[in-house]
């Protein structure tokens, strides 16, 4: 139960943080220097944990393991800092915009999920979005 939990568990407290710093990085700071540094400072720590877990691992080995969503990955994770951090600075509140983005992104993906990994899309999943989609609806309102 907890080799279950204790993912969903560090997601959420990160996200949670995340949108709490992002919230507070100064709207007078360049958010392109703000993303650097803070993608800095990940990947030293990125680093650090990779050597400390496994001093017995090879970079190099383990690098060639990887393939284009890696890179990919980091170019996207540029939008998703750069978008909050504007969606901040142009009046959102924290505890709306986590939420109105999360909706979207499960109805984009629920979308993608039926074409590109072939997932069903259920009853109980419909059901779900025209309930987000009602949850938006009121926040909006």
């Amino acid at each position: 139960m907890l080799a279950a939990l204790w993912p969903l568990i560090l997601v959420v407290a990160s996200n949670s943080i995340y949108q709490i710093c992002s919230k507070s990085i100064p709207a007078d700071a360049d958010p392109f220097l703000s993303v650097a540094v803070t993608y800095c400072v990940a990947m030293i720590a990125s680093l650090i944990v990779f050597f400390v877990r496994g001093p017995e691992l090879s970079l190099g080995g383990e690098a060639a393991r990887l393939n284009w969503a890696s890179a990919l990955l980091g170019v996207v994770v540029i939008g998703l800092e750069l978008g909050f951090l504007f969606l901040y600075r142009n009046g959102w509140e924290v505890s709306i915009a986590q939420f109105v983005v999360s909706a979207l992104v499960a109805l984009v993906l629920l979308v993608v999920g039926r074409f590109l990994y072939n997932e069903p899309i259920t009853l109980s999943k419909v059901a779900g979005v025209v309930i987000c989609m009602g949850g938006l609806w009121l926040i909006g309102r």
